[in-house]
C-alpha cells in the first residue's frame, strides 16, 4: 500500500497508525512518503498512491474521505517574559506552513487584514524547522498543539494569546472508489480510529 502522509500527521500519530496496520496486517507491505497537502491529492487523483491522510476531504466524485478529527492550532513564542506580554506581529516573523497550503492562504489573509502588509511570514514545508525557528527567539507561530504540547511542556516554548487564533486544520483519510478496496477502507477506518485516540 502506498500511503501519502501531510507532515502534521507524519510528525504526530504517524508512527501509531503504521504500527496498528502492521498489527492487523502483517503482511501487508507499506510505501510512505511525505508531502505537502496539494501534492498528496494530485497522486492520489494520478493513482500514484493508494491513501492520503492529508488537509480534505478532497471534494472529487472518485474520492472516498473518511473525516479525521480537527487540529487544533496555538500561537507559540520563544520562553523569556509573560504569556502576556504583547506581541508585535508586524515585528516578528511568523513561522507557517509552506506557501503554497491552504493554512498559509488563510493565516496570510487574516495578518493581512489585521495588521496590514508589513507581516513578515516565514513558510516552510517542514514544521520542525518552524518550530526551532521559534524556539531560538526568531518568530513566532501558530503550530499545532499535537507538536507544540511536548516542547511547552519542556519548556522551550511559550503558548500566548493575541486574542486571535486560526481556526482549526481539517483532515481526512481519502482514497480512490473505484475500485472498491476492503484494504483501503480498513485503513481509513484504522486511521480515523488513531486520529481520534491522539486528538
Amino acid at each position: 500500500m502506498r500511503l501519502g502522509v501531510s507532515e502534521t500527521i507524519a510528525q504526530s500519530w504517524r508512527p501509531d497508525c503504521v504500527g496498528a496496520l502492521h498489527k492487523k496486517l502483517p503482511q501487508l507491505k507499506i510505501e510512505i512518503s511525505v508531502d505537502i497537502s496539494i501534492n498528496l491529492r494530485d497522486q492520489l487523483l494520478g493513482r500514484e498512491i493508494d491513501l492520503a491522510i492529508l488537509l480534505g476531504p478532497i471534494s472529487d466524485y472518485t474520492v472516498d474521505n473518511v473525516v479525521l478529527p480537527d487540529v487544533e492550532l496555538a500561537w507559540y513564542r520563544a520562553p523569556g517574559g509573560s504569556a502576556n506580554d504583547p506581541v508585535d506581529f508586524s515585528a516578528i516573523p511568523i513561522a507557517t506552513y509552506a506557501r503554497n497550503t491552504r493554512p498559509y492562504r488563510e493565516l496570510r489573509a487574516e495578518l493581512f487584514e489585521r495588521f496590514g502588509p508589513e507581516v513578515s511570514m516565514f513558510p516552510s514545508s517542514s514544521l520542525s524547522s518552524c518550530f526551532r525557528m521559534v524556539e531560538a527567539g526568531l518568530g513566532v507561530g501558530a503550530l499545532p498543539i499535537s507538536l507544540g504540547a511536548a516542547l511547552e511542556k519542556e519548556g522551550k516554548l511559550i503558548r500566548f494569546d493575541p486574542g486571535w487564533t486560526p481556526k482549526p486544520l481539517s483532515f481526512s483519510a481519502s482514497y480512490l472508489g473505484d475500485p472498491r478496496s476492503h484494504l483501503l477502507e480498513t485503513a481509513a477506518t484504522l486511521a480515523e480510529e488513531i486520529a481520534q485516540a491522539n486528538s
